[in-house]
C-alpha cells in the first residue's frame, strides 16, 4: 500500500489555494479540501484541482440520516475527487447507505472513510461532552469495526490509534491520521499528536498535514521535511 503526505488547504478561497499550490512547480501533492474552502469556493474548486492532476480527499464529514447522506454521496462522487468521508458516529445504517450513493453507475467509487474522534478530542472531553466513558483506543477501535462492518476503505483517527485499529480491522484497512507536528512545531488545537516519523512507526498509511506546511515559510521544504520523515526509515 501506497503510503502518502496530504496537505490540507485550509485556505478561505480558491484563489489562496491555487496561488499556494502553484510554489509546488512540477509537483502534485495529494490535498485536503475541507469545509472552509469547500464552502467557500464550491464544488468547482474540486474539478480544477483534479484538472490541474493532484489527488482529492474531500473531507466533509458527512453525518446525517442514511437517506440525505445517500443522496448527498451521490452528488460527491460525480466531482471525481479520490477519497470522502463521513462520520462513524453516523451509525453502520449511514455508512452503508453512503457507501450505496457514492458508488457510480459503472461501479467505480472513491474511496470511503469515518471519521473516529476528531484528534482535538481528548478522553477527558470524550467523556464530558459526549458521555461517553471507554478509553479512546476502545472507542476509536470500535467505531473502525463498524465502518468495515459498514463496508468502508478506512478510518480517520490519531496516529496513536493507527495500531490497533490495523489490529482490529486488518493491515489493508486504511488509516488516514491527522494531528501531526514536526518536532519542534505548535501543536495548535491538536490534542493526540505524533511527528511524521512517529506516525509511519505507529502505522499511519496517510498523514494529513496542514499548518506546519501551508503556514511555514517554506511550504515546498516544510512538505519535503514531512515526506522525507514520514517515508524514509
Amino acid at each position: 500500500m501506497a503510503k502518502d503526505v496530504i496537505i490540507a488547504c485550509d485556505f478561505d478561497g480558491a484563489e489562496k489555494t491555487l496561488a499556494f499550490l502553484d510554489q509546488f512547480k512540477g509537483k502534485k501533492p495529494f490535498v485536503k479540501i475541507g469545509m472552509e474552502l469547500f464552502y467557500s469556493a464550491g464544488p468547482d474548486i474540486v474539478r480544477e484541482l483534479k484538472k490541474r492532476g493532484h489527488k482529492v480527499f474531500l473531507d466533509l464529514k458527512l453525518h446525517d440520516i442514511p437517506n440525505t447522506v445517500k443522496k448527498s454521496m451521490a452528488v460527491l462522487s460525480g466531482l471525481g475527487a479520490d477519497i470522502c468521508n463521513l462520520h462513524a458516529a453516523g451509525t453502520v445504517a449511514m455508512m452503508k447507505a453512503a457507501l450505496e450513493g457514492l458508488t457510480r453507475p459503472d461501479g467505480t467509487r472513491p474511496l470511503l472513510i469515518a471519521v473516529t474522534q476528531l484528534t482535538s478530542t481528548d478522553e477527558e472531553s470524550m467523556k464530558r461532552d459526549l458521555l461517553i466513558d471507554k478509553p479512546m483506543a476502545e472507542v476509536v477501535k470500535h467505531y473502525a469495526m463498524n465502518a468495515k462492518l459498514a463496508g468502508l476503505d478506512g478510518v480517520v483517527c490519531s496516529p496513536l490509534e493507527a495500531d490497533g485499529v490495523h489490529k482490529a480491522c486488518g493491515k489493508d484497512f486504511l488509516t488516514v491520521t491527522p494531528g501531526v507536528r514536526f518536532a519542534d512545531g505548535d501543536k495548535g488545537d491538536q490534542k493526540r499528536v505524533m511527528t511524521p516519523a512517529e506516525a509511519r512507526k505507529a502505522g499511519s498509511d496517510y498523514i494529513v498535514v496542514g499548518r506546519p506546511i501551508t503556514a511555514a515559510a517554506d511550504p515546498v521544504a516544510a512538505y519535503e521535511r514531512c515526506l522525507k520523515e514520514f517515508l524514509e526509515d
